[in-house]
């Protein structure tokens, strides 16, 4: 058995793999047009194969200017090998070292998505226990579960409630604001950086990734206050595939007041009024609040993702 990154060499076995299971998994097509852009790369794809066959496979995405990858999108081991999630853990942790060694300080996420009511398919199911097992064999043994929302004009706008005014503001007061609203946050991947790497740092790396998103910068704003104190702020973004609300915070000395209702309504108005007839959006299942405000402003859950992510040292 061989485990080694790929090559152009190897496109055509690369994308003749499909994956039956009731899982997200990223067709022929869509890896070919991203891999033109840059965002899935031969040596982000890993392949196990012996005698020629391609037994198990890994797709990693990152941005297209990104030096090293940041998620797993599938995760592939044919159902004819026994162990299937002790091949495919072997193959995610050959993938993890290579791109360590390469000067990769954060391991990429492994993002599973999954159908709503996932639970009640025993195909889902099993399908997701075998990857589950393979995650955490690889290392990636903090786990969170994500809910995937979307905006369509048939819900209609969320009304604000005016209360707060948003205004442009300079990357650095758009970093100070980020390090204001990690404290205390519900957010398992806000929690797990500032665990990870401190404050300062998580902060840092919150504005670098949304500068490198497809959205436009003009549309980030400060949320605030009628005295003009800052309350938190609204990051309207977009991703290769839909726009979507990208983040959103309130200062912890304000939560609890309903602001976090305004902030995402102005999310929404940005989106529409630049064009969106489709806005997605995340929230962990344990952010009971965020999920609740999404609720009110008219998101639906679509869909549910599993994240694996390596622990905070």
């Amino acid at each position: 058995m061989q485990l080694r990154p790929t090559t152009e060499s190897d496109l055509d076995r690369v994308t003749s793999v499909t994956v039956d299971e009731p899982v997200g998994w990223i067709e022929a097509d869509r890896y070919l047009e991203e891999l033109k852009e840059g965002m899935y790369r031969p040596q982000w794809t890993w392949i196990a194969e012996q005698d020629g066959r391609v037994l198990a496979r890994a797709l990693w995405w990152g941005h297209a200017t990104g030096e090293h990858p940041l998620a797993l999108d599938c995760l592939y081991v044919d159902p004819s090998v026994e162990a299937r999630a002790a091949l495919g853990a072997e193959l995610v942790r050959a993938g993890l070292r290579a791109f360590t060694e390469q000067g990769a300080t954060k391991l990429p996420l492994y993002n599973l998505t999954l159908p709503q009511g996932w639970r009640e398919d025993p195909a889902a199911v099993a399908a997701t226990d075998w990857r589950r097992e393979a995650a955490l064999a690889a290392g990636l043994t903090d786990v969170v579960e994500r809910l995937r929302l979307e905006w369509t004009p048939d819900a209609g706008l969320p009304v604000s409630s005016g209360r707060l005014t948003f205004t442009e503001g300079t990357d650095e007061e758009f970093l100070d604001v980020f390090r204001r609203i990690a404290q205390g946050s519900l957010d398992g991947e806000t929690r797990r950086n500032v665990a990870l790497m401190g404050v300062e740092a998580a902060a840092q790396e919150e504005v670098d990734f949304y500068l490198g998103c497809p959205g436009e910068r003009s549309w980030w704003r400060i949320a605030r206050t009628p005295d003009g104190a800052v309350a938190g702020l609204a990051l309207p973004s977009a991703t290769p595939y839909n726009r979507n609300v990208g983040y959103l915070g309130v200062v912890p000395e304000l939560r609890g007041q309903g602001y976090v209702d305004d902030v995402l309504a102005e999310i929404t108005r940005v989106q529409v009024e630049a064009g969106a007839e489709l806005i997605t959006a995340t929230t962990d299942t344990d952010n009971a609040p965020m999920a609740a405000a999404f609720a009110r402003a008219g998101y639906r859950v679509a869909q549910t993702r599993l994240v694996w992510s390596a622990p905070a040292a």
